[in-house]
């Protein structure tokens, strides 16, 4: 540590470690002092500022721990002003809030169970070099700034990066070695155990993946030192908080009321609503007997409080659930650890949409639609990442019916963003890229019956949906949702964990792959950690049941379909030269809108050059891939065209042989005798067939008719041109000459024509 006193008398504090080959530098002391804890992490020039704070008073009226994660993203970090009407900061991009989860879901589970007091981490982007990612340095920086304050908290936790790249691990890989990982795996953990992981992945296998996660937690370890010296020597004394926990005497009283019967009900109804049917009379014939207790109280005694009943019962049906599971080896529905519920798919399901895949679980069941659209309908991204567009989504809709309760809906919730990120994240490696399938691809999950891992439903269902709309995706993918419930010693992992054992459980693991290996990851633990044994089995586990279900995917649709839907655009590419694409667009996008209106189709020109055309019929992309040929083909000496007369002259005529281009034919070269007359040969408008001779250094065309009419080579027209004559008169517009009304500047061209403006 390093201490230094500043210009305004505050002792500046500086730690300095290492992850792996990158150092990292947490600093605090100078910046927001009245927040309960506070600190900046870097790494090179990406600078993370993170605060930590807690109300004085407990929350009155709740039976959960009430902390909240925001990451902000400022543009101001990349040197960027924002997009939007206001030129300020909005509501938080996908990216924002998906880290705001990580953060969330490391810090959660090492807060005291019984504390109700707010707490409040807020991390800032100061700065982003575009070099090294925030979202492991926001883990670390949560971390620090809880273990200086005065939170009461059991931390502390650290947050890495896993890539692999050419079959070797890289601990905190940037942004620019990423792209060449076939492994994206983010850990969090305490100095004994993981507690968050998140990983996208390119079918890596599970000792592969085994080994990146216990490199994952012993690269953590120097981070973890250094924020328990920060503790020692900087470290705020920790808060006393209210307990939120109910007295023993009513746990026990409540106990002893309900064990057998809850153990009785738990035995004898395996089915969910029977289950929960039952428990819901014992809770009412419970609280109505406390009720009428408190209804007696005539001596002043304090009254029960019916929530702390409730919650009393609530432990005792937790108590034995878990009991039963441990002990007796039976899960709630009867099944044992590692039998998946009975599983069914269909495809094609809903007309007109382009695809549609339905996937039901035991009571999970989800549908996901599928919908091809042109490269105009990426998804642009406004947010800190150098990544600036999407061509693949997942959307994932969680409405109240599918639990069956009554809710206002409201606008798509961290919860939904998440669940749609990580079923995207499952099959991004599977997409074919876009020079093989030019479609940007949008899939909507619907859960219309929830019963545990509807990710993982969204998954399957994205699967099927993909395959019923021919998208030629590598290889199918499918998920599953383990479960851990762990009492001491005994320790049982649970394959396709259901809304019961996911709630009473230790553990959710999430894990989305091929035949050939995992693609996705995301575990999240109300326990401390989990140890690599348990890791191992859990995935193990996982590979096993994922098998099973592309068993069943496969049986329903084996591949993608041949063909696309009817209604599915047909998608033509070609490339042209970029110096070109003003010729395509024209002055204010005049080119190209016409030949949208006049054939039906769409239109995308990239930078490079890229051009994709979209239509719902072949001729009409036809056509059009034959003007944009047109307007961006060079003239070829010795080639023939069939070309339109435009203007006649003594000494020759003009003829347009390519859309907007126009080459001159001098009147000896108009027929194979001698024309006194260019109007004895041909009029206005008529079609001639013409041989390009020659074409100057300014562009300018010499056409030939008698060329083809005596069937000259391309080496006899460079011949006879040169010595030909050149004629007479103004020679305007007898080169390539642009008809998009003036040459003007292409950037400007692009900004003046709509939606039309190439993607980069």
């Amino acid at each position: 540590m390093v201490s230094v006193p500043n210009e305004i008398g505050t002792t500046v504090h500086r730690f300095t470690s290492k992850l792996g080959d990158t150092e990292i530098i947490i600093e605090t002391g100078k910046l927001a002092e009245q927040a309960g804890g506070a600190v900046t992490v870097q790494v090179g020039d990406t600078v993370v500022f993170a605060t930590a704070t807690m109300s004085k008073h407990p929350r009155a009226g709740i039976d959960f721990f009430p902390l909240t994660v925001d990451y902000e993203e400022k543009m101001y970090a990349a040197g960027r002003i924002p997009g939007s009407f206001f030129r300020r900061e909005g509501r938080p991009a996908e990216g924002a809030i998906l880290t705001s989860r990580v953060v969330d879901r490391s810090m959660r589970p090492l807060f005291p169970k019984d504390m109700i007091n707010d707490v409040q981490i807020i991390l800032t982007a100061f700065s982003h070099d575009q070099e090294h990612q925030i979202d492991m340095l926001g883990i670390i920086a949560a971390s620090a700034a809880l273990m200086i304050s005065d939170v009461p908290w059991g931390g502390p936790v650290a947050g890495v990066r896993i890539g692999l790249i050419d079959g070797n691990f890289v601990v905190n890989p940037t942004i620019p070695q990423m792209e060449n990982s076939i492994l994206d795996l983010r850990v969090a953990g305490t100095a004994d155990a993981i507690n968050m992981v998140e990983c996208g992945a390119v079918e890596v296998d599970e000792p592969t993946m085994l080994k990146a996660l216990k490199l994952a937690h012993e690269s953590i370890q120097p981070i973890l030192a250094l924020q328990n010296q920060m503790r020692e020597q900087i470290g705020k004394e920790k808060s006393e908080y209210v307990s939120s926990k109910i007295s023993d005497e009513l746990s026990e009283e409540v106990a002893g009321k309900t064990r057998d019967k809850v153990r009785q009900i738990i035995t004898e109804q395996t089915e969910r609503g029977g289950r929960n049917e039952a428990l819901e009379a014992l809770r009412e014939e419970l609280t109505a007997e406390y009720e009428a207790r408190n209804a007696a109280i005539t001596d002043g005694t304090e009254p029960i409080k019916l929530g702390d009943v409730r919650e009393a019962l609530s432990e005792v049906i937790k108590e034995e659930v878990r009991r039963r599971i441990v002990v007796d080896h039976v899960r709630p529905d009867g099944r044992d650890f590692v039998t998946i519920r009975p599983l069914s798919a269909e495809v094609g399901v809903i007309p007109r949409v382009h695809g549609t895949g339905l996937f039901k679980r035991g009571q999970t069941q989800v549908m996901t639609i599928a919908t091809l659209g042109t490269p105009r309908d990426s998804q642009n991204l406004d947010g800190l990442s150098p990544e600036e567009t999407k061509r693949y989504l997942h959307h994932y809709n969680f409405p109240p019916f599918s639990t069956g309760e009554v809710k206002q809906l409201r606008g798509t919730g961290r919860r939904e963003i998440g669940h749609g990120a990580l079923a995207e994240t499952a099959l991004r490696s599977m997409i074919p890229p876009e020079d093989v399938f030019p479609y940007t691809v949008r899939l909507v999950s619907e859960v219309l019956s929830s019963n545990g891992s509807t990710s993982m439903g969204s998954v399957c269902g994205s699967t099927l949906a993909l395959m019923d709309a021919g998208v030629p995706i590598k290889r199918p993918v499918a998920g599953i949702a383990m479960g851990l419930i762990k009492e001491g010693d005994n320790v049982a992992v649970l394959t396709d964990i259901q809304g019961m054992e996911d709630h009473l459980g230790d553990m959710d693991f999430k894990v989305a792959g091929t035949s050939q290996g995992i693609t996705a990851l995301q575990m999240d633990i109300k326990i401390t950690g989990v140890s690599d044994e348990i890791m191992a089995k859990a995935l193990e586990q996982a590979r096993v049941a994922r098998l099973q279900i592309l068993d069943v995917i496969l049986s329903v649709i084996p591949a993608p379909r041949a063909d696309l839907s009817a209604y599915a655009p047909r998608m033509t590419v070609i490339k042209i030269d970029p110096e070109k694409i003003g010729a395509v667009i024209g002055q204010g996008g005049k080119v190209i809108r016409s030949i949208q209106d006049r054939l039906g189709v769409k239109i995308d020109i990239e930078d490079d050059g890229t051009v994709f055309i979209a239509a719902v019929d072949g001729p009409s992309a036809e056509r059009a891939l034959e003007e944009v040929r047109g307007l961006t083909e060079d003239a070829e000496i010795g080639r023939v065209y069939t070309g339109k007369v435009t203007r006649l002259e003594n000494y020759g005529v003009f003829v347009e042989f390519l859309p907007g281009k126009e080459g001159m034919v001098h009147i000896s070269q108009l027929a194979d005798y001698r024309v006194n007359s260019v109007h004895d040969v041909v009029s206005m408008g008529d079609e001639i067939m013409i041989m390009v001779t020659d074409v100057d250094n300014d562009g300018k065309v010499r056409l030939s008719r008698q060329a083809v009419l005596e069937g000259w080579t391309a080496e006899e027209a460079r011949s006879r041109d040169r010595r030909a004559p050149s004629g007479g008169g103004d020679r305007r517009g007898g080169g390539d000459r642009d008809r998009r009304g003036g040459g003007g500047d292409r950037r400007d061209d692009r900004r003046n024509s709509g939606d039309h403006s190439p993607r980069s």
